[in-house]
């Protein structure tokens, strides 16, 4: 299957050190012909840290994909009913936003992406960047993980020594995934030893 003519949302977290490794997967869906809709946590739009300053993120969100970043709960939901996706992404997805997801609160632009996306039986793909994965996440994950129309891009240990119960998906397998996904299937493995 090829991702040319799809209609991709993209949102971001603020899981801040993971943005350098998920800017060019968002742009290696572009070349495969992928419309990407950029969509961002109040977090991601407002907060600078040592990663960086959120306007410069947007800024280059916006120059990725050519398009003005979603930033609001309002503008998110008509990705439901009146502008449909195709697929929604979430990458980096924080434990916080996993949380919520998990438990159906709908707080953040990207979750009302995701909502909206679900309601039209279309894939959400989820690209995990957290430290608490296989702590009090756990379950959380393991609710997402047996959900219909929830799909991960595979994911590891990124530092299983300093970091136990951290996990981050390998984001270079987002195209990949996000193929499965549209084909209702879960890319395997999804357990894989991480590559830093």
């Amino acid at each position: 299957m090829s991702l040319d003519g799809k209609r991709i949302g993209f949102g971001l977290t603020a899981s801040h050190c993971t943005y350098e490794a998920v800017f060019p997967e968002m742009e290696r869906l572009i070349n495969m012909g992928a419309e990407v809709v950029p969509v961002v946590t109040y977090n991601v739009k407002n907060v600078d840290t040592k990663f960086g300053k959120a306007s410069d993120h947007i800024k280059r969100l916006e120059e990725i994909t050519n398009k003005e970043v979603v930033a609001t709960i309002p503008d998110a939901e008509p990705l439901g009913p009146i502008t449909p996706l195709d697929c929604m992404v979430i990458a980096p997805l924080t434990g916080n936003s996993m949380s919520r997801l998990a438990n159906a609160i709908t707080d953040s632009p990207p979750l009302m992406a995701a909502k909206a996306t679900m309601r039209n039986q279309n894939p959400v793909v989820l690209g995990i960047s957290t430290n608490d994965a296989l702590g009090l996440n756990g379950v959380n994950l393991m609710k997402l993980m047996a959900s219909k129309m929830i799909y991960f891009i595979p994911f590891g240990q990124d530092d299983p020594v300093k970091k136990p119960n951290s996990l981050v998906s390998d984001m270079t397998l987002l195209p990949e995934t996000i193929e499965s996904a549209l084909n209702g299937n879960q890319l395997q493995p999804v357990l894989i030893p991480f590559q830093s």
